[in-house]
């Protein structure tokens, strides 16, 4: 598998799979999907130029309370799934900072976060695409990156493990998401390994 820059030549993967229910926000679903494909309808280009946006000149970021709040750097990457007799669109991984090297604000839970489609999940690529993600991290001047998953989320525990995460709290994501439990993960990058043979990062 490979981690792909967005473009139009990708976008029907991405496309089908938001129209087959898929979204890449878990705390936004359905809602985040719809956006998405509203947005890609009204103004392809301009949806596709905001997956790398390191300068957040973006409009303002929806909260699952519906609440606003500024855009930060971040980027965007697909999964393309390259296994034989079913390649194709199979996820999406986010890279998120603050500009030198500052915490980032309460609101933003967590450097990276990815979404595998189900009709792909339990093949490892949510292990694979962030190991890639990490050396992405490191070329932003990164020297560690947060990442959290909720409690019973055992799938995405493993992914994050699997790269070196050390679980660090239990936190309260606050009133923007319900004031729900999440675990809080930190991956040291110096610590973090290169591709392996046949991951290309982009």
């Amino acid at each position: 598998m490979q981690l792909v820059r967005p473009t139009r030549a990708h976008l029907p993967g991405y496309v089908a799979a938001l129209e087959r229910g898929w979204s890449p926000s878990h705390s936004r679903g359905a809602a985040e999907a719809h956006e998405a494909l509203a947005r890609i309808a009204q103004d392809t280009d301009g949806f596709l130029a905001l997956m790398d946006d390191a300068q957040a000149r973006g409009p303002a970021v929806t909260l699952p309370d519906g609440t606003l709040r500024p855009r930060i750097p971040g980027l965007q990457r697909w999964i393309w799934d390259d296994a034989a007799g079913d390649p194709g669109f199979a996820g999406s991984i986010g890279l998120r900072w603050m500009k030198d090297g500052a915490p980032l604000p309460p609101h933003v839970l967590g450097h990276i976060g990815y979404a595998v489609v189900p009709w792909k999940q339990r093949r490892g690529l949510a292990t694979r695409a962030l190991a890639l993600m990490l050396p992405i991290a490191r070329a932003q001047g990164l020297h560690e990156v947060e990442i959290t998953t909720d409690p019973d989320n055992r799938a995405s525990q493993r992914v994050i493990t699997a790269n070196g995460g050390v679980l660090v709290e239990t936190f309260d994501k606050g009133e923007p998401y319900g004031h729900q439990r999440g675990l809080r993960f930190r991956i040291e990058l110096a610590r973090a390994t290169l591709p392996g043979p046949g991951l290309t990062p982009a």
